[in-house]
């Protein structure tokens, strides 16, 4: 399996929260000292977190379901259960995180910057926590609730000043290695370069960072070659470098031809990943002229690109002319991005109130005496009611009817015995609808049972 890797599906979970504790404080000669059930502890959340130091996605191709811990439950003498322990994942700056529909959650940049991908369930409240003046010593809790689970795409795209285009034996390779300290592989054979290679130039008081972007050939932005595994790594990149190589002897190949297939490529990139690369400055290195022929050839072909609009260099990785005026020509263009580059802004929270008077739930006819509740508040409180313990129960019956549910049912014309389906069509908990019971009292008897239920 290859080391490096910019791209990865993974399956997270956050924790679950613990179940609510149902205990009665006892001590001789006080045997019912009142409720004393703790809560439950929160469940963990998943965090992804940039870590400069992380340069590759791998590690979640080989393992990609992660979940955080679940809280503890709580218990007697009104101790809460412990929050589960967040899961941290670090990521390579420059991760774009999306559903796997293509929505793009968020685009982390910057060592540290953290995003809860998926949030912990609560913990559920003890019965300690449910007492009221009505019901004094609850023999029930709440149960905790799940935690967030989502798939999601990460997407690493390289953070680079420079982008070095060209196709496969340019000389990328050899021209990075010669401009910085990176040491990539180089050898005299094609597609030599698997992974982007990243290397810092320093020119003047300039410091910027080069990507040499393995060698495109014509159809790449279809999928040929490497070129569209790899294309997304530019998208970032202020300027752009067009290696051209004029010592090749391939047929039909030569430095205004490649330049033209090149832009076709890139043009198309942009086209299909919806990234305009057409407003990104171009520099064109006309590479290897230590070699008599690409001299010549390097001087036919310069005064064509200057006409072009090109700025162009003349030079060689290998006996490294050119590369001082080319570094300092790079600093120039990234210097005036970074200037032109809009402040950072603050990262701003939206907060959106629910608007007063806003049902939290729809009853939806189903027909033939049925019914669908939908909304968030009472599917949440359907998941965390005990159906084993009926106080537990007709304390939900309670809820939904301070919520107006039952009003609602009503006037959708529901009569009793109406099927009712209180959450998602996929997962919902089925009732038989009895209007005659009374959901305002609070029943008295042995903890855990309800009269009211038979």
């Amino acid at each position: 399996m290859p080391d490096f890797v910019d791209e990865a599906v993974l399956h997270v979970k956050a924790g679950d929260g613990g179940h609510g504790c149902a205990s009665v404080h006892r001590e001789k000669f006080k045997p019912l000292g009142g409720p004393d059930g703790g809560n439950g502890g929160r469940g963990g959340d998943l965090v992804l977190e940039v870590d400069t130091q992380t340069a590759t996605l791998l590690e979640y191709q080989r393992r990609p379901h992660r979940t955080a811990r679940n809280g503890t439950p709580g218990q007697g003498g009104h101790r809460a259960g412990a929050k589960g322990e967040d899961l941290v994942l670090t990521v390579p700056d420059g991760t774009v995180v999306s559903r796997m529909n293509g929505e793009v959650i968020a685009d982390l940049v910057g060592h540290g910057t953290r995003l809860v991908l998926a949030q912990g369930g609560n913990g559920g409240l003890g019965n300690a926590a449910l007492a009221t003046k009505k019901r004094k010593a609850p023999g029930f809790a709440l149960k905790g609730e799940e935690g967030e689970a989502l798939d999601v795409r990460l997407e690493m795209k390289t953070i680079a000043d420079v982008g070095l285009v060209g196709f496969p034996s340019a000389g990328k390779s050899s021209l990075i290695a010669a401009m910085s300290a990176a040491r990539p592989k180089i050898a005299d054979y094609p597609f030599t370069t698997l992974v982007p290679n990243l290397g810092v130039v320093e020119a003047g008081n300039v410091q910027y960072v080069i990507a040499d972007v393995p060698g495109l050939i014509p159809g790449a932005s279809d999928g040929r070659g490497l070129g569209l595994e790899f294309l997304r790594h530019i998208e970032r990149c202020s300027t752009l470098l067009h290696v051209l190589d004029c010592a090749t002897y391939e047929q039909g190949r030569d430095p205004i031809s490649d330049l033209e297939a090149l832009e076709a490529e890139l043009s198309a990139y942009g086209e299909r990943a919806g990234v305009d690369l057409s407003d990104r400055p171009r520099l064109v290195a006309l590479n290897k002229v230590d070699v008599p022929d690409a001299r010549e050839l390097a001087d036919l072909v310069t005064p064509m690109l200057v006409e072009r609009g090109y700025r162009v260099m003349e030079v060689s990785a290998a006996s490294r002319e050119g590369l001082r005026e080319l570094s300092f020509a790079l600093g120039e263009q990234v210097a005036a991005a970074r200037r032109a580059a809009p402040p950072a802004e603050p990262t701003r929270i939206v907060i959106r109130p629910q608007a007063i008077g806003d049902t939290p739930f729809e009853v939806v006819p189903l027909g033939d005496n049925a019914f669908q509740v939908r909304g968030d508040k009472p599917a949440r409180w359907v998941r965390q009611t005990d159906f084993s313990n009926d106080e537990a129960v007709g304390y939900l019956a309670e809820r939904l009817n301070r919520l107006g549910i039952e009003e609602e049912l009503a006037r959708a014309g529901a009569t009793e015995g109406a099927e009712v389906r209180i959450g998602t069509e996929e997962d919902s908990v089925v009732f038989d609808w009895d209007p005659s019971m009374d959901a305002e009292v609070v029943p008295s008897g042995p903890r855990g049972t309800d009269a009211r239920l038979g």
